[in-house]
């Protein structure tokens, strides 16, 4: 009977293409099936499809995650074959196109750069329990680690540029801390929650914008609001005892043109590092409504106010690697007891949420206006040990060794680097009580060591605002604004005064010192950074199905100002006692101002169907950051400061066909007149010596290497991949650096020799291997294996003062790690259900993450005189997520 009705209706075949609506892009494994039947395929890399279908009319559904299901009627005829063409899908977020044109997507063989796209499943699939940097490990060039451990602690390296100089943009909008460049993670714990795609563009890339991307732009697109009315709910949980909630819900696009999305999530438990416990919620809103044919407004909201125990992301608190295989992986120094309960001395806390509100005005056929409103609000801080110190034991009993510093002078059964070796698990016994115990002692007057909370606020308000207008059939103009208001306002503040009545301030070398200071009074310094910018930017493309290419350019100014509420005023504290209340009237700097500007350009060519080059350079003087133009903690002026150069030229090669994928790219990038700062030893006339700041500028360097991503689809069940990086990062020159004091005063001169020194704090090659499989139409697979090498340690440039030491820092050992995962989808009380299992280090591999050379001189810099932290052991995060 089956043969009978095979041979009375036969079969034909349908051919086609599926790709995005807006941007052409091909949609790779978008489901293509047959209304009423189980028949269905799914688009390979190319975005093409082949099906056999039933001779006759058929109804072709088309449908992707995140995009709007679309179906067409076609005929098909008993042995013949039909091409559908290209089949294009419509987002199912409103507004996602606006965002992604204002965001500056880079479009597959039209924008020339080199560019990685990770897409929402990616990431809710195999980040699990990973900090969101994790997400980007498997991209070229690219390294992320832990560091201390603490949740939200991470880091992400680009090109070998630390994330100070790699750009984070979130719908467009730049985060990176306008003070020093840094990206804080967990004060975007709920970004991986809500973000639809993202984009690493590695060097200039595609951004019109004056910002951080020396090495690269993490460019961020956050879901925006949905079409379709839904939801979910979501339970995950790791072997170490963190636990996440969350849900997500969505009213759809109503017919009055509102919608309205949701996203919120619960995050706590304990750290897989000792006493990293957390504490954290996050959200995401977006309310949208379309005011008419032309004109869309949407806000959206998001936010994670959070607090976590720490192990801080520094040499003072990693290990050598004696303590190491004593204490193991997880061991944290930075905690202990407190009046007999667990407490960590560092604690972070902190609240910045981002709201914006964006305009997109379609003003005709040929020009459309895109602008959005933002500001950001962040409260919160850190905590830490403040006072004198009893050797390298605050924390401990009187009697009970342990641990603190690593290099103070050795105790009797110590090892050189100040640990009890023979009992390291006197660490479990250790007391910060201590403290309490000295103060005590004192009588309850004045404390000896307290603990304090360094305060870091801000306030952060700008427009971007982009026209679009199209010239000509090929000819597209894009010009805009990009203003933005900052003050940071910095602080520190009693936080427990351990049994004391206060604490005497007054020496610290200010003229406001509190002398009685007690629980939140503010003590050490008190100031505001305000940094202003504005600018100007206008990018003019072509395109066409061969060619398309770019110019581009920016032109902004940056000002700085400092206000002094301690150094400068000694009207509201002395050194008797406690004055009365706080009358901070603080001292303002003079307005420092800085221009810059970039210039940027680039050209694909689509050879062929499945071929295309690009090429790109561009040329960029960047403002320094406000840390580099006041120095020493109050308002004096760095007499040298100036604009950094950075210059750029990449090119590359892509290969698309129906199973194979493959990107190959090369770059060299100068950075010049970079500016750093650091601790230098000087020895005065009269022999004493001191630990002084320097500020310099000079060390310039070379980024250089060969990139490469390659696809390979060998069935409609299985996808391979696999991604390479061989880099030589180094500084080009010596470097002559001028030494101050604290009063800004030159007390000497050095040479730094750091010629052909490898630049640090990154693996210089990397391989890696990725395979997805759906065994079944319910089971799915994934495995992650990444190979790191040519990895040197972090170390201190200013150190570097004997011609004779050319050494190289330490070499990181090579290691590799693989990451597993499985997921079945089943349905659930008549709902789609996905269960997802992640293994993170598959074989327990132990490996040094991030490590500090701290060797000086000629044949110092060995393992002997490293300290690190070494990367998490074997561990696993569970999940269920059910939608409705």
């Amino acid at each position: 009977m089956g043969l009978y009705s095979f041979t009375a209706f036969g079969q034909g075949t349908i051919t086609g293409k599926v790709v995005d609506a807006e941007t052409g892009e091909s949609l790779i494994g978008a489901a293509v099936t047959v209304s009423g039947t189980t028949i269905g395929t799914a688009t390979d890399f190319n975005g093409s499809y082949k099906l056999q279908v039933p001779a006759g009319e058929q109804t072709v559904v088309f449908s992707y995650i995140g995009y709007e299901q679309k179906k067409q009627t076609v005929s098909v005829k008993n042995g013949a074959t039909v091409d559908m063409k290209k089949v294009s899908l419509k987002n199912d977020a409103v507004g996602l196109s606006e965002v992604n044109v204002m965001a500056n997507v880079a479009v597959s063989r039209k924008t020339p750069v080199a560019a990685t796209t990770i897409n929402a499943k990616t990431i809710q699939l195999e980040l699990g329990s990973q900090e969101f940097p994790a997400i980007m490990k498997m991209t070229p060039s690219v390294y992320t680690s832990n560091l201390g451990g603490g949740y939200g602690d991470s880091r992400i390296n680009v090109r070998g540029f630390d994330q100070k100089n790699v750009a984070v943009l979130i719908n467009g909008i730049p985060v990176n801390d306008m003070e020093n460049g840094w990206v804080y993670w967990s004060n975007w714990a709920g970004l991986s929650d809500a973000t639809r795609m993202m984009q690493v563009q590695r060097g200039l890339g595609a951004s019109k914008l004056a910002i951080s991307s020396v090495g690269g732009t993490l460019n961020i697109i956050t879901k925006t609001t949905d079409a379709k009315k839904g939801g979910f709910a979501q339970y995950g949980m790791t072997d170490y005892g963190r636990k996440k909630y969350m849900v997500g819900l969505s009213t759809g696009l109503m017919d009055n043109g509102w919608a309205v999305s949701f996203i919120g999530s619960r995050t706590e438990g304990t750290g897989y590092i000792q006493s990293t416990w957390v504490d954290a919620w996050s959200y995401f809103l977006s309310i949208s409504k379309q005011l008419n044919d032309k004109n869309l407004l949407q806000f959206t909201a998001i936010g994670a106010p959070q607090k976590h125990g720490q192990r801080p992301n520094n040499e003072y608190s990693a290990m050598t690697e004696t303590v190491h295989d004593a204490m193991g992986t997880k061991f944290n120094m930075r905690y202990g007891y407190l009046d007999g309960k667990k407490m960590n001395e560092k604690e972070n806390y902190y609240h910045k949420p981002q709201f914006a509100l964006n305009w997109y005005w379609d003003i005709n056929e040929n020009a459309k206006l895109q602008t959005s409103l933002y500001a950001s609000v962040g409260r919160g801080g850190g905590s830490g040990l403040l006072g004198r110190y009893y050797g390298p034991f605050q924390y401990m009993g009187e009697t009970v060794p342990g641990f603190y510093y690593k290099y103070d002078v050795p105790k009797v059964g110590f090892g050189t680097d100040g640990y009890d070796i023979k009992n390291p698990m006197a660490h479990e016994d250790f007391n910060i009580s201590r403290a309490a115990n000295i103060n005590a002692a004192n009588n309850g007057e004045g404390a000896v060591q307290i603990l304090r909370n360094s305060v870091n606020q801000h306030n952060w308000e700008g427009i971007l605002s982009s026209l679009n207008a199209h010239l000509g059939e090929n000819l597209n103009l894009v010009a805009g604004i990009d203003g933005r208001i900052y003050k940071g306002i910095h602080y520190r503040e009693v936080r427990d005064l351990l049994g004391a009545n206060y604490y005497d301030d007054s020496g610290r070398g200010y003229l406001s010192g509190n002398a009685r200071a007690k629980v939140g009074d503010k003590i050490a310094y008190y100031d505001d950074g305000l940094v202003n910018y504005f600018g100007g930017f206008g990018q003019l493309e072509y395109s066409n199905d061969i060619w398309s290419a770019f110019v581009a350019a920016t032109l902004s100014n940056t000002w700085y100002k400092r206000i002094d509420y301690f150094t400068y005023d000694s009207n509201t504290y002395n050194t008797n006692g406690y004055n009365g209340e706080p009358n901070y009237k603080g001292v303002k700097s003079p307005t420092e101002n800085q221009l810059g500007y970039n210039v940027k350009g680039g050209v694909n060519w689509n050879v062929s169907p499945r071929s295309n080059f690009f090429v790109n350079a561009g040329y960029y003087a960047r403002a320094p950051y406000f840390d580099y133009v006041f120095i020493n903690y109050s308002n004096d002026v760095n007499p040298d400061y100036t604009t950094e150069k950075i210059s750029s030229i990449e090119a590359g090669y892509g290969y698309k066909s129906k199973k194979f994928d493959a990107r190959i790219n090369a770059y060299y990038t100068q950075w010049n007149d970079r500016w750093t700062n650091g601790s230098y030893r000087y020895t005065m006339p009269d022999g004493t010596s001191a630990n002084q700041t320097v500020y310099f500028k000079g060390l310039n360097e070379l980024h250089k290497g060969v990139e490469a991503e390659l696809k390979y689809n060998p069935t409609h069940w299985l996808r391979l991949a696999a991604n390479g990086s061989v880099n030589d990062w180094h500084y080009t020159k010596d470097v002559n650096v001028d030494i101050f004091d604290d009063s800004h005063a030159k007390v000497g001169s050095a040479t730094l020799y750091t010629k052909d020194l490898k630049v640090a704090d990154a693996p210089q090659t990397q391989f890696g291997l990725a395979a997805k499989a759906n065994l079944t139409k319910q089971i799915d697979l994934g495995l992650n294996w990444l190979y790191n090498a040519d990895f040197y340690a972090k170390f201190s440039p200013e150190k570097r003062t004997d011609p004779n030491d050319r050494q190289q820092s330490w070499k990181i050992p090579n290691y590799n790690t693989l990451d597993a995962r499985i997921g079945y989808a089943f349905k659930l009380g008549g709902l789609d259900s996905y269960f997802n299992a992640n293994c993170y280090n598959v074989f327990n591999t132990s490996y040094i993450a991030d490590a500090w050379d701290r060797g000086s001189g000629v044949g110092n810099h060995t393992r002997d005189n490293m300290v690190g932290f070494w990367g998490f052991g074997r561990n696993f995060n569970f999940s269920l997520r059910v939608n409705f």
